[in-house]
């Protein structure tokens, strides 16, 4: 097997991205992200990356060989769902002590928890990851995983990504090679069909895949593998014999999917299931990749017809929110394939987006946002917390749509906020998805709390202010009403209290 450091090289270089292949070969070396510098790592590490793409695997084990930190702080932090095992809910880990760092014991006790795991739940496979203290001492896992394999009879991946060597990112893609060197094409399935795909960055999170795998089902396409969204290990075994793939976030698995079409020629494209356009531009692209590699035309014919009859039903169920929220104004503080795929699904009700974050945006999905946006001026490489509260307490927004990290930068200025990342709790998938996302833009512009905390606070209100109340008659009319003070809402209480 290549080093770690080749295996790096290799990813920085990828010839499927024409960001990567406009650089010299110098800067080629250096990546795409940034070194991350002290106090930067909020966005995460490659331990982190690669346990992201691979965990949603949900009924393989994880065992993380480091001190007890390494896992307890990334357990969890995806909101990915699963429709049967839930072996990947179940933290494993090897918990280093000092002393083990010292005796040299993490070898030996890394055996022996993949023993251990193997007796009491006997899955179908293993993956061990590494960490930055376990690489730093120079603990072969390699070796260990394939002297275990030997031993016990299954699959004991090593996932070699300490979290130093980079960004999150760069764990993504560190984690689609390790499925390419010890997973896929390792089981030869028995069922290969003319109609079998693959999805390639797909995460379910909140159960979002669930509502385009019907979709799906209803032409006759069967889903090989979801990689990784409640994917089972032999589907993505055997996710070599599918007839295509889409790519729904190039930017975690570009890599994947080229390697894939250059090994096993399976054809790949850009996709989006966000917004009903998108959803259904990409039904038609995967069946035209199947009739491409020799599936019956016909189901070209039944493919608009489900577009037809599903498009019809959906914008019915968004005609009622429609003169809600035209022309409302949404921030969109996200990356990825969201900064352009949710861009274009609010755009198609009439909202108005101004501004979109494109800090993990590739050039393909800058491109998309241009054409969508029109104005290059709504896109912003990184917005300072700031800029973002100044924006939004100057009501240049009447929503932000983000993760969770910013949600307090909302909440500061007062202004209703959507989760749109991974911690979000409602699937916002295939056309049912898009009717929910708007569902919930509107619940949340049009809550009644935020005119309440709008309001002056108690303590704010001037004695013998002015203030226009609506008049019964139709027209505004001027009251004197002596606003109390802090201090006489209190006398006020306690008298009602008296009483």
């Amino acid at each position: 097997m290549p080093s770690l450091t080749a295996k790096i090289q290799d990813v920085f270089n990828e010839p499927a991205c024409e960001k990567n292949r406009s650089k010299d070969a110098k800067a080629r070396k250096s990546g795409c992200s940034k070194p991350l510098i002290p106090g930067a790592a909020a966005g995460g590490c490659a331990f982190d990356g690669a346990k992201i793409v691979l965990q949603p695997i949900t009924d393989v084990a994880h065992l993380i060989h480091a001190p007890l930190a390494c896992e307890g702080n990334s357990w969890d932090n995806r909101g990915s769902a699963s429709s049967g095992p839930m072996l990947w809910r179940t933290s494993f880990t090897t918990d280093l002590t000092e002393l083990d760092v010292v005796m040299g014991q993490g070898e030996r006790k890394l055996f022996k928890a993949i023993r251990e795991i193997n007796e009491a739940y006997a899955p179908p496979a293993i993956f061990v990851y590494s960490t930055c203290v376990t690489a730093l001492i120079g603990d072969d896992i390699e070796a260990v995983c394939k002297r275990a394999s030997e031993k016990f009879g299954l699959p004991v991946v090593p996932v070699n990504v300490p979290g130093f060597v980079g960004s999150k990112n760069l764990g993504n893609k560190l984690a689609g090679e390790t499925l390419l060197d010890h997973v896929i094409g390792t089981v030869e399935p028995d069922d290969v069909g003319s109609y079998d795909i693959n999805i390639l960055g797909e995460f379910n999170l909140s159960g979002e895949f669930w509502l385009v795998k019907p979709l799906l089902d209803r032409l006759g396409i069967r889903v090989r593998a979801c990689i990784p969204g409640d994917a089972r290990y032999r589907d993505v075994a055997c996710a070599h014999r599918a007839k295509a793939s889409m790519l729904v976030c190039s930017t975690a698995l570009i890599n994947l999917a080229r390697e894939m079409k250059e090994r096993w020629d399976i054809p790949f494209f850009e996709g989006s299931f966000y917004g009903i356009t998108d959803t259904s531009e990409a039904l038609r692209q995967i069946a035209k990749l199947l009739v491409a590699k020799g599936a019956n035309p016909e189901i070209l014919k039944r493919t608009e017809a489900l577009i037809e009859e599903e498009e019809a039903i959906a914008w019915k169920k968004l005609a009622a929110y429609r003169p809600r929220l035209q022309g409302k104004r949404v921030l969109l503080n996200t990356g990825g394939v969201k900064s352009w795929s949710v861009v274009h699904a609010l755009m198609e009700i009439g909202i108005e987006i101004v501004g979109t974050s494109v800090k993990k945006s590739t050039v393909e999905d800058k491109e998309r946002i241009k054409q969508a946006l029109k104005d290059e001026n709504h896109m912003f490489e990184s917005m300072a917390p700031r800029e973002l509260y100044t924006m939004l307490a100057d009501h240049k927004a009447d929503i932000m749509l983000s993760g969770g990290r910013t949600q307090f930068i909302a909440l500061k200025a007062k202004t209703p906020w959507l989760d749109i990342n991974q911690e979000r709790h409602h699937p916002y998938a295939g056309y049912d998805g898009m009717v929910e996302l708007v569902r919930q833009i509107d619940l949340a512009i049009h809550n009644p709390i935020w005119s309440e905390v709008r309001e002056p606070a108690p303590w704010e209100y001037q004695p013998g202010a002015e203030e226009e109340l609506p008049s019964t008659q139709g027209g505004p009319e001027t009251v004197h009403a002596k606003k109390k003070s802090a201090p006489q809402l209190l006398a006020s209480a306690s008298a009602e209290e008296s009483l």
